[in-house]
């Protein structure tokens, strides 16, 4: 029985596994890069929500936590779908009248109840998880693109010789290729000055969501053939672009909890 019971776990995760964000190793890098921003005071907060549960590990729990079914109601605060060619005016005002439960929404949800004074313990555990996680989702660029393919899912890619999908390609594919642990690529991509770290988290959260839709549109036009054969070439044309998001996703997520618990 309880083997039987690991194997639907294990075929549960795997059936989820292609709307995941980053996977486990670029959330932890996110969530890595966020930790060491932190002000004394976010940090003290934190760890008293958290327990000795890192920002790092902390990430990842909105993605294990989709084998539970009850759940499931969670799995649209990871992405948004956005119809393709919007400027950043039109892109501002639909986010603006969005009322849909998405990415966008929650995010906002999640900031506005987490500084509520008093928000039950659990709650606010689950709630900064969340929030930890989906920074990290918005990053990803496919998280944010079009609801015909679901970002990237139902486009057929070849990663080397392995059959897939660009969502997983950006989800995790480049990341795991450059064979470096969490805290590795954090102390390899982890270089900013105080002042790019200042701006990048003085920019609205509107902005955010419309970096990554502007890179979602460059990453489809990339795609030019069915079934198309991505390997090395692909790898060094879009490293530094997805480095660039990840780091932003710390520095970012590092400002929003700051300022939450400032």
């Amino acid at each position: 029985m309880r083997t039987k019971t690991f194997f639907c776990i294990i075929i549960t995760v795997i059936i989820s596994y292609p709307v995941l964000a980053w996977g486990p190793t670029g959330h932890r890098v996110v969530g890595q890069i966020a930790d060491s921003y932190l002000t004394p005071k976010a940090k003290a907060a934190l760890h008293k929500i958290l327990g000795n549960e890192s920002v790092a590990i902390s990430s990842n729990w909105a993605d294990f936590i989709k084998s539970d079914s009850t759940m499931n109601y969670l799995s649209p605060w990871h992405y948004i779908n956005i119809p393709a060619g919007m400027s950043y005016a039109d892109f501002t005002t639909y986010l603006k009248n969005d009322t849909a439960t998405d990415a966008y929404t929650r995010l906002n949800f999640l900031i506005k109840e987490l500084k509520k004074k008093n928000l039950s313990a659990d709650k606010k555990k689950m709630y900064l998880r969340l929030l930890i996680h989906i920074t990290g989702d918005i990053h990803q660029p496919m998280h944010v693109s079009r609801a015909e393919d679901q970002g990237g899912n139902k486009i057929k890619v070849h990663w080397f010789n392995e059959t897939t999908n660009l969502h997983s390609v950006w989800d995790d594919k480049i990341i795991e290729m450059q064979k470096l642990s969490y805290t590795e690529y954090v102390a390899n991509i982890n270089h900013s000055s105080l002042a790019e770290r200042k701006t990048l988290q003085q920019q609205p959260i509107v902005k955010w969501f419309y970096e990554s839709y502007q890179l979602a549109d460059s990453i489809y036009k990339g795609i030019t053939q069915p079934e198309q054969k991505l390997g090395y070439r692909y790898n060094f044309d879009n490293i530094e672009i997805l480095n660039q998001q990840l780091l932003k996703g710390g520095i970012r997520l590092a400002g929003i909890l700051n300022e939450i618990f400032k």
